[in-house]
Parts: structure tokens; sequence; C-alpha cells
């Protein structure tokens, strides 16, 4: 008997039997309408119909963050059926191992979707536990615990997850700037990526997050070197391969450097290799085993050696010079690396934003020197309801004292400057980021939007070419940021074209379909996306737009929201306050790490 682990996912369409007595041939309609929209994006998304039962549909994918992607997707797309709404579907999703007999999948996990779906309310996801911890870290989406729930036929009670609303700013969304991202310029002779330290099976939290933190440090100290073509990190989060030659072709790089980290007792053991990707012909390889309070001296060792190896003249006062001021209390690093593991997951769950603040604040406790820890903890806080701008650009500006050439520090503060709309000291502290980090993808991504909101949005488009260049698997909150530069220049039918491209779409990119569909008359159209916006966040409203879009020219401001406000958009968030829509937005970005 054939088996395979496979995430399965379950859609119905709700209430079907009560609107059969009322109109039965409309009803089968509709329903057929419904399911054949599910089954579109099931296919979008790389997943397979395997079945039907009644007004359901069973689908299955080998990828759990496409099947929520796919569940998220059909939920808003069903709302575009004559007749029907996002709340006439219910899904249902588990990973499981699978029976497989013939064409059809069978077994206790196809049951638990089955029975997930059926007792989850009209126009909910629901998941498993199992499903949430496979994806939680990338998945395009905030959850919310719904606790342990019985199930019927099943024995034991099951942790259940509601997909909440859809979130713009996940650093490890992606929306690869081509669908089959390859290099269009030649192999640059002097280029290189970092690819993903590796962890030995079974390793604990510890070593996870410090073989994360280890690549981030890598590929920030790499890419603040002028002699490099780095490319980002969030690049070699996306790349499934470990294979250098794979690597090489994807992100058009000459050089990858990768390894692997295993921490026991006092020891930190670090095997690290630098591979040629034509040929796949190792430069050199070198295994380091030393106390764990000297990691950050091997890392420079090993920085030097990357950055001598590849560029061949990098002086050592280029290195000095660029290099991240260090925290003097090993500790105070450790803590640092435990707070920005969960910072790269406060959109999933408040309480990683609070577990990150805690982490930052240790940090901050061992070494009050340490500059970055002061930076990040506004990045963490920003996202909470209870943020004080005021305070936070304080400690920020301390942040900066501590260590001026912290082009992350610079880039928080340049984002606090442009919400409170002092766009002058926004642009030096952009400008800053961007010449310590001049290969960083994502400084560079972020700091295009700084030009759209302050009217230069052909300058925005240049800096998004370069950052693509660097990282064809931006963030999707990066990507999305040439559909307002080509909003703003009015140019529309490019805008759709870019927008329709994107792997899923975001609250931002159906802002400005809907705005840029009045614009040229479209009005029918535009109500149609208003209906899809509203499924995929029933929050959305004009008072989020104006808090979310900081433009310098107010009349720019006002003719969106005019647009999207005549197109259907409310004025105020059905159940949501201004505070949890406010100043998170423009900070909660943070580090690519």
């Amino acid at each position: 008997m054939n088996r395979k682990l496979a995430t399965i996912l379950v859609a119905d369409v709700v209430g079907s039997t009560a609107a059969m007595e009322r109109d039965e041939e409309a009803t089968v309609a509709r329903i057929h309408d419904c399911l054949r929209v599910v089954e579109d994006v099931v296919v979008r998304h790389d997943g397979r119909v395997f079945g039907t039962a009644g007004d359901a549909i069973l689908a299955e994918f080998g990828s759990p963050v496409n099947a929520i992607r796919s569940a998220i997707e059909a939920r808003y797309s069903v709302s575009a059926v004559p007749g029907a709404a996002p709340v006439d579907m219910r899904f249902g999703l588990h990973i499981a191992d699978v029976v497989v007999v013939g064409s059809d999948l069978r077994g206790d996990g196809v049951n638990i979707a089955a029975r997930i779906q059926a007792s989850a309310n009209p126009g909910a996801i629901d998941v498993s536990g199992a499903l949430y911890d496979q994806v939680h870290r990338v998945s395009p989406c905030k959850f919310v615990h719904e606790g342990d729930r019985t199930l019927k036929g099943i024995s034991e009670p099951m942790r259940i997850y509601r997909v909440d609303a859809v979130m713009d700013r996940h650093v490890f969304q992606v929306a690869p700037t081509r669908l089959d991202p390859k290099p269009e310029t030649p192999v640059r002779a002097n280029s290189i990526a970092v690819a993903r330290f590796t962890v030995a099976p079974g390793a604990d939290q510890d070593q996870l997050y410090l073989a994360e933190g280890i690549t981030d440090d890598l590929t920030l100290e790499l890419s603040r070197l002028k002699g490099l073509f780095v490319s980002s990190r969030s690049a070699s989060t996306a790349l499934t391969t470990t294979d250098p030659l794979e690597i090489g072709k994807l992100l058009g790089v000459r050089y990858v450097v990768g390894g692997s980290i295993r921490k026991s007792s006092t020891n930190i053991r670090v095997n690290i290799s630098l591979t040629e990707t034509s040929e796949g012909h190792v430069i050199w390889s070198e295994s380091i085993t030393r106390p764990f309070q000297e990691i950050l001296d091997v890392m420079d060792d090993v920085i030097a050696r990357v950055a001598a190896t590849v560029s061949g003249r990098v002086e050592q006062s280029e290195l000095v010079a660029a290099r991240l001021k260090r925290p003097e209390n090993m500790s105070a690093y450790e803590y640092y690396l435990r707070g920005l593991d969960h910072h790269r997951l406060v959109g999933v769950s408040d309480d990683h934003i609070r577990q990150a603040m805690n982490w930052f604040e240790k940090s901050m406790q061992a070494d009050p020197g340490f500059g970055r820890s002061f930076a990040m903890h506004i990045c963490s806080w920003s996202n909470l309801p209870d943020f004080d701008m005021l305070m936070g650009e304080k400690q920020v500006a301390h942040a900066l004292e501590l260590d001026p050439t912290d082009p992350e520090a610079h880039r928080i503060m340049g984002s606090i400057k442009m919400k409170v709309g002092d766009f002058t000291t926004s642009h030096y502290h952009h400008h800053k980021a961007c010449e310590l980090a001049p290969n960083d993808a994502y400084i560079i991504g972020r700091s295009a939007a700084l030009f759209v909101f302050s009217g230069q949005p052909g300058k925005a488009l240049e800096l998004l070419d370069r950052a693509e260049a660097l990282d064809p698997f931006l963030p999707v909150w990066i990507t999305e940021e040439r559909v307002a530069a080509l909003y703003v220049l009015e140019r529309y039918e490019e805008m759709f074209c870019v927008a329709r491209a994107l792997r899923f779409q975001t609250r931002r990119t159906f802002i400005y379909q809907i705005a840029a569909q009045m614009a040229v008359g479209r009005v029918d159209e535009a109500r149609k996306l208003v209906v899809q916006a509203m499924a995929l966040d029933p929050h959305l409203s004009i008072e989020y737009v104006r808090i979310q879009e900081t433009y310098q020219d107010e009349g720019v401001i006002d003719a969106l929201v005019a647009r999207v406000g005549g197109a259907g958009i409310p004025m105020f968030p059905a159940a949501l306050s201004e505070a949890q829509v406010g100043v998170a937005e423009v900070l909660s970005a943070a580090s690519k790490r």
C-alpha cells in the first residue's frame, strides 16, 4: 500500500440545502461556479483536486504554504461569482501521512481535514496544529489559536488555529519578481550568496536560532563591502536547494558561501565552504571549533577570508570601517539572536512581539553599549497598539549614538521620520542606510517607499530594479511598492500587469488597483475588487488607507481615498482600532533577517 505526506484542503459551500429549497437551479449553478473557482485556484498553487463530496472539494498540496495561500485566494475569489460571498465557503486544512489509492487519497488525515472544515464557521479557514507548526514562520497570514477542538469521529481533541487577517509585513513572504527566476545579466565576477547555514538533524532551538543569526550577520557584513555584489538574505531563505550550481543559476552569482553550525557545551563548531558556481569547485573549506564566546572573532575571520577570496583586494581598513559594532558581552548577543528569532514572526501572533521585546530588553541590560538591540526593540514594539512614537524615536536615536554605522537603525529612524512627516530627515537616514549597506536588497527595496511617498516614483522604480537584481525572491511587501510607484506615475495598465503578476495579493495591491480602475472609469471592476479586498481583510477602511499611505503631497492621498471610497471601501474599520493599524505598518518590517 502506497503512502505519502500531503497537505489536505477541504472546501465546502455553506448553506446549500436551504438555498436549494428556495431556488434549486440557481443554487446548483452557483455551487458549480464556486467549486470551479476553488479548483482553478488550487491548480494555480500547484495543488490537485482528488475528490468531491456533496458540495465539497478535496485537494492535496505538496507545499503546506501553497495550501494556505490557495485557501486565502479561493475565499476572496468566490466573491466574484454572481450571488456568492466569502462567507459561502469554509475551509479545513491538515497535513498528514495518507494512503494513496489510484488517484484518490484516503485515511485518517483526510478525515481530520474534513472534520476541521465541518466544524469551522462560515467563511473561516481553520487549520490543524500540525499544519500551523509547518507554516507559521513563512505563511502570508496571522493566526488565532482556537484551542483544542473535539471533532466528530476523532478520538483525541485537535489543536486548531483560525487564519486571520493577511499580513502585508511578513519578513519571509516572498513574491518572486519572475515566476521562473533567471539572471537577466551575465554573472558578475564578484557576486556571492550566503546559503542558509544548517544544523544537525534533531538540533535544539538554540542551535536553530544561532544558525539563522550567523547566516544573517554574515550576509549583512558582506553586503556592506562595496567590492561585492551580495544576494540578499530573503533570496537564500526562499531557495529550497543547497546545490551551489543551482543557487548560482537561480540567483546569478559566481560564489556561494555555505556551512553548518553545531554547538556543544561551551564550544561551537563552524563548518564553512566557498564554492564557485559554474563548475561547483570548492575554493576553500574549513572546520573551526572555538569557545562560544569567540564566535564573533570566528565570523570576522570568515568574512575577511571570503571577501579576500572573492574580490582579491578588500583592504583590512575597509573591513574595520564596515563592520557592525559588536556587543562586548556574549550573553547580550545571544539575547539579541533570540529576540530576532521571535521578531521574524511578529505578524503571526502578538505573543511573538512580546517575546521579541523581552529578549531585546535582556540584551540591552546585558550590554548597554550594543545599539542594535535598542533599535530592534522599537521595531518589535511598533507592532503593538501602545507604541509611543516619541519614545521610539528617542530610543532609536540612542541606538545610533551607540553605533552610527548600523544601517538597520538608520532605516528604522528613516521610517519614523517619514511617519511623522519629516521627509528631509527621513531622506538623510534612508540614504545613510543604503550608503552603509550598498548591496543590501532589503534596505534598498524598503527605501523605495520613501521616494514613492515623497513624490519621486521614478527614483523608487530605479531602487526596485536594483533590489530585484540583487534578489529575485524579494518579499511581497517590497515588490508591491512597484504597484504604488506606477499608480503615482499614472501608468495604470502597466500597474495592473505588475499587480496581477504577484504570486498573491495584499491589501495595498487591492487598494491601488481599485483606485486605478476608478481613475480610468471602470467603476464596476473597481467594485468587484472591493468585494475581494474586503474578503481578504474585513477591517479594511479609508482610515487604514490614510494611516498606511503617508504621502507628502496631501493631494495624492486625498485623490486615492476619494477613489477607493467611491468604489465602496468603508470610512472606518468594522472592529479594529486606529492604534492597531497605525505606526506598526510602517515600522514593523524591521530586518530582512
